[in-house]
């Protein structure tokens, strides 16, 4: 299997999860730091996490021995504008110039996420984040000032890393609203004013870039129905749906589908509009897609009942794969198997989502997740033998491979991570990293930088455009 040769090989991280140096030079607090403090006591933190604020030298160093063509990360927006909405601070810009600028000398191509989980936690404190309309115009601001002082040499940028994702997730939007009907009103509004805001993003973008290309980045969603039962098939179509194609067709069209509008009519959640919104979200044409996958899930129909009405979400719900009554209940598949952590692991999955995706909205793709998490263990000698890691990226990028074959127009894969570093739940416990940061949860140890076997193995894999697959 050989890959096009304009197909860019990557890898990714995010700001929160590697950089560290949480409040040094400026930066100010984030959502994402606020959260990880409160298991500060059990488990890893952002405060340090892998470092890459003092390391970035030595890191991309290493990514260029690796062979990485393109380097997906996030910037902190509280790096850059410490209060969200205030005063730019310069030495965020001097950080990002600097990461900018070594990735280049490495022959490296910068890719952006300018907003990874990371809200600068003074807009939860004057607007409570995402709710107020101000908060999407502070990011409109923020994304200007990224455009204006990089683009120079950056075109490729993502909006918001998996908006459909972080809108289920009430801590990763600081949604605590005890009343179950409010807090459904405050998402859907939430949710809205960042469709907003990532349309103000695109259209900066290309008014202020020449030849910048900007798109969104989703948790990719594929679901299979439990059984040939009608309902059943309904279900995983229904479950699909709401979690993942909705917000693609809003990024895409600039309208929620007529499923999505009369849910949320049918539940009292339409979210304030302003005058002049329907051409904003119509007018922000993406350039491409960029997409993260993990897993499939499988779905069987859960009727609604007087105690349940339709449109109901299952009490004590895991908040990314809720069930919801009249619609859908997640089941286990049989057929799968799973990682440590219970993602079941599915490469015929992701062949079938390439192909969904690029047929539905004939823009490019890119693959910016899609790795394996699980508990590495440092041998004797030094090294990380992570087989289990190679068979998995192996598998999935075969699958990439095989959606190309299929017509499908992929632009890229950076898989997660490049390093170990902060997992939102599992601290430094749960590694998905081609490269081993050595420390621990609670002990720093040296934070030494260790290639992994899997390191070796998609270095070859790059080097031979796929062939060595």
């Amino acid at each position: 299997m050989k890959f096009p040769d304009h197909f860019l090989w990557g890898a990714s991280s995010s700001a929160f999860q590697i950089e560290g140096a949480w409040n040094e030079d400026g930066k100010g607090m984030t959502v994402a730091d606020f959260n990880s403090f409160k298991k500060s006591d059990i488990q890893a933190d952002s405060k340090t996490a892998s470092d890459f604020y003092h390391h970035y030298k030595e890191d991309i160093a290493m990514m260029k021995e690796l062979g990485l063509q393109v380097y997906r990360f996030s910037i902190a927006w509280a790096r850059i504008i410490p209060d969200g909405d205030g005063e730019i601070n310069e030495k965020g810009i001097a950080f990002y110039n600097d990461v900018i600028d070594e990735l280049l000398k490495n022959g490296i191509q910068p890719f952006i996420t300018l907003y990874h989980f990371d809200l600068p936690y003074a807009l939860v404190e004057k607007y409570n984040g995402w709710e107020s309309r101000k908060c999407a115009d502070a990011f409109e601001r923020y994304a200007s000032v990224c455009f204006e002082r990089f683009g120079d040499r950056v075109k490729l940028w993502q909006v918001h890393n998996e908006q459909n994702l972080m809108m289920r997730v009430d801590e990763r939007m600081n949604l605590n609203e005890p009343d179950p009907h409010k807090k459904e009103q405050i998402r859907a509004q939430m949710d809205y004013h960042m469709f907003i805001a990532h349309a103000k993003a695109v259209n900066a973008c290309h008014s202020i870039i020449e030849g910048g290309q900007i798109g969104c980045a989703v948790s990719s969603t594929v679901t299979y129905p439990l059984t040939n039962a009608p309902e059943d098939v309904w279900s995983a179509i229904q479950n699909n749906r709401f979690k993942t194609d909705y917000c693609l067709d809003m990024h895409a069209y600039g309208e929620y589908p007529g499923y999505y509008m009369a849910y949320l009519k049918e539940h009292d959640l339409v979210p304030q509009t302003c005058e002049g919104d329907d051409e904003l979200l119509k007018s922000a044409k993406m350039d491409f897609i960029a997409l993260n996958y993990y897993r499939t899930l499988t779905a069987r129909y859960l009727p609604a009942d007087e105690e349940h009405p339709k449109g109901t979400k299952v009490e004590g719900m895991n908040e990314v794969d809720y069930d919801m009554y009249g619609y859908w209940k997640i089941e286990k598949n049989t057929n799968l198997k799973a990682s440590e952590y219970g993602a079941q692991i599915d490469p015929v999955g992701f062949r079938i989502v390439l192909n969904d995706y690029w047929n539905r909205y004939r823009l490019p793709l890119i693959v910016t997740e899609n790795g394996l998490g699980t508990a590495d263990e440092l041998t004797e000698d030094g090294k990380i033998h992570d087989d289990y890691r190679i068979d998995y990226l192996q598998q999935h990028i075969t699958a990439i491979g095989q959606a190309i074959e299929d017509g499908v127009d992929m632009m890229g894969y950076c898989p997660w991570s490049v390093m170990d570093l902060l997992s939102s739940h599992q601290g430094f416990r749960k590694r998905y990293g081609l490269i081993y940061i050595n420390r621990t949860d609670m002990d720093l140890k040296d934070l030494q930088r260790i290639r992994k076997d899997s390191f070796f193995w998609y270095q070859k894999v790059i080097e031979t455009k796929g062939e060595s697959l």
